[in-house]
């Protein structure tokens, strides 16, 4: 069933529950932050404020919208951009676009203007809804994208290039389109992360987001007694799709604007969280605040919550080893997956395998894996290969683009691009990226082993391992290490530390400085490559 009916399942069976909460703590700003700076946080709000909804309204929005896109043309498989912080006008939004039978579109809110216009046209946008934060990046290509296109603003005092949201939707009926959706039809296009190029545009059906509900419900166990702390940005799939649980089980939601550890804490403490999902900057974040003494466990409720998941990137051992020791009796859950593969879950270490901790896991609820050699046949277990998935969750494809398609779509197999290995249990560890091999002296080395290493020294906040050019042997390793806050480390001391490795793994060269990532937490390493002079490493390699 599409997964439009659960929304309209719960606005009926619990129409004065509250479904959604939205939570943006006090802060008092020096200077306010540029989109230019936005990092793993949406930027904090001048002032507190919560909002809810109950389920009732949730789905009547979503029907005043869905019936604002009809009257203006919408129809099926018709395409609707969403440029929004998150906000509890969110999900409703994205859901009146699915009840028309049209296709969400989701856009990273740290594109400038050219990348959004760049967005919308690959993915054949036809109306674009965005914020307040982004009137400034509209506005500039406000002449060329209108063209072709309605704009319609989220917020208070609209511009005079767009038309008002919240006065149009209010004057629209909220009942129900008569619109047939089925499981087959197209429902959303999300982009690539960007990490490793420019945005590719990931077309998902119905499907696709009715397995996503279906594993998180499966693996977290989400009943209508939790509440889910949701912190990372709704338009990556992650986010998203691990809402799905509360959405299928009728759950309370607590979207959160701000990732200090105090605004955590007190949100999970506050509002009775039995469930929050963690970047893993921001699980250290608050570890590190623990062990500092700026927070204490004791000024908190955290005895309701039950379980903290991480995904979107690697997850080093000995943070989970902290994080126990602080939080004993909690579950915990390591959640990979792609866009492709509609965001998390594909693998997952599952919460009765503590003991696996540092492996991404098994194969996920209907999900099936193979790790396979250059050659695509299944490399023998304990072997390096290419990490391959498949199940209800994969993409249709790349939009507009079958080329990519081809690539990294065998049959029903989604060949990940990351490379992995299965030990004696069945369970699967993650090695790195498959672009990311750095080739030494004709030596494979991969750099999140080295990372994780890196990470155990006490005064290292954040890691990245890159490749840089080196006339003899090709590339050397260079680690990007970020430290704690108060901490001190010079070259020498990382470099005693490292003598533990083997030799082919100490890096050769230590850089102190800030590990760029992106919004849901994945190290930009191809920005980092840039930086340091190793843009286009091997393209130069061959012409040398």
């Amino acid at each position: 069933m599409p997964i439009t009916q659960l929304l309209e399942r719960n606005a009926q069976e619990y129409p004065h529950d509250i479904a959604l909460v939205e939570i943006n703590p006090e802060i008092k700003e020096r200077r306010r932050v540029t989109w230019k700076e936005y990092e793993l946080m949406e930027p904090n709000p001048l002032e507190h404020y919560r909002r809810e909804i109950t389920w009732s309204v949730f789905d009547e929005k979503a029907n005043r919208f869905a019936n604002l896109l009809l009257s203006r043309g919408i129809k099926k498989d018709d395409k609707v951009g969403i440029l929004l912080m998150n906000c509890l006008e969110w999900l409703p939004i994205y859901f009146g676009i699915l009840k028309t039978g049209a296709l969400a579109v989701p856009l990273n809110f740290r594109y400038a203007s050219d990348e959004i216009q760049y967005c919308l046209d690959l993915a054949d946008v036809d109306i674009l809804v965005f914020g307040p934060e982004f009137i400034g990046r509209v506005e500039e290509i406000a002449e060329e994208i209108s063209k072709n296109r309605l704009l319609f603003y989220v917020g208070e005092n609209c511009p005079s290039f767009a038309e008002d949201y919240n006065s149009l939707s209010a004057n629209c009926s909220s009942r129900k389109p008569d619109i047939e959706i089925r499981d087959e039809d197209n429902a959303a296009i999300y982009f690539s992360s960007g990490t490793t190029g420019f945005p590719k545009a990931i077309l998902h059906n119905h499907i696709s987001l009715m397995h996503a509900a279906r594993v998180e419900q499966n693996h977290h166990g989400q009943t209508k007694e939790d509440v889910f702390l949701c912190i990372p940005p709704l338009y990556h799939t992650g986010a998203k799709m691990h809402w799905f649980g509360s959405l299928i089980s009728g759950g309370k939601a607590v979207l959160l604007k701000g990732t200090k550890p105090e605004f955590i804490l007190d949100a999970i403490s506050k509002e009775r969280c039995t469930i929050v999902w963690l970047l893993v900057p921001w699980a250290q974040d608050i570890l590190d605040a623990l062990d500092r003494g700026d927070v204490k466990l004791s000024d908190y409720h955290l005895d309701q919550l039950r379980l903290m998941h991480i995904g979107a990137q690697p997850v080093p051992p000995s943070l989970i080893k902290r994080w126990m020791a602080y939080f004993p009796h909690h579950k915990y859950d390591t959640n990979y997956g792609l866009s492709e593969s509609i965001g998390p879950g594909c693998v997952h270490l599952g919460v009765d395998n503590l003991h696996k901790v540092g492996a991404i896991g098994v194969p996920g609820y209907g999900w099936e894996v193979k790790i396979v050699g250059e050659d695509g046949q299944p490399v023998v277990r304990g072997q390096v290969g290419e990490l391959c998935v498949k199940g209800p969750g994969v993409m249709t494809c790349y939009y507009k683009n079958p080329e990519a398609t081809a690539e990294i779509l065998k049959g029903d197999w989604l060949y990940t691009g990351d490379m992995a290995m299965q030990d004696e249990d069945g369970f699967i560890f993650l090695v790195d990226r498959k672009k990311d091999v750095i080739i030494s002296g004709g030596e494979n080395i991969y750099p999140v082993q080295i990372e994780d290493f890196i990470r155990t020294h006490a005064a290292v906040k954040d890691v990245a391992v890159i490749g840089l050019p080196d006339k003899r042997l090709g590339e050397i390793t260079a680690a990007i290490i970020e430290l704690k806050e108060g901490y001190e480390c010079s070259e020498e001391e990382m470099n005693e530390f490292c003598l533990k490795l083997p030799r082919y793994k100490r890096p050769k060269k230590v850089i102190f400085a800030d590990i760029p990532r992106n919004p849901t937490g994945k190290i930009e390493k191809p920005k980092l490559r840039k930086m340091y002079g190793a843009e286009w490493l091997v393209a130069e390699q061959n012409k040398s």
